[in-house]
């Protein structure tokens, strides 16, 4: 699974032809969630509420290129990487 995303610890994949509806995984040390890439809204797992935090704020700041890379996957092709959140 790429790794398209680190940031204070929180390390952001996708998997190549994964299942719908379009969505990343984001883990931070025994914590893992799968974020649906439209709506935000958690498909299963949970993170710590900071953590969930700053993840949001990430996602809305590079929801068109985690679409971009969901189309990519989906070929698949290489995914590219996205900035991290400052």
């Amino acid at each position: 699974m790429p790794e398209i995303s680190r940031f204070y610890g929180i390390i952001i994949r996708m998997f190549y032809n994964d299942h719908n509806p379009p969505h990343f995984h984001a883990i931070y040390g025994n914590d893992e969630a799968l974020i649906n890439i439209q709506t935000l809204e958690y498909i299963e797992g949970k993170l710590p509420k900071r953590a969930r935090a700053l993840v949001t704020e990430w996602a809305i700041e590079h929801r068109e290129e985690l679409v971009n890379n969901w189309e990519k996957a989906r070929k698949p092709e290489d995914l590219l990487p996205i900035d991290p959140l400052n």
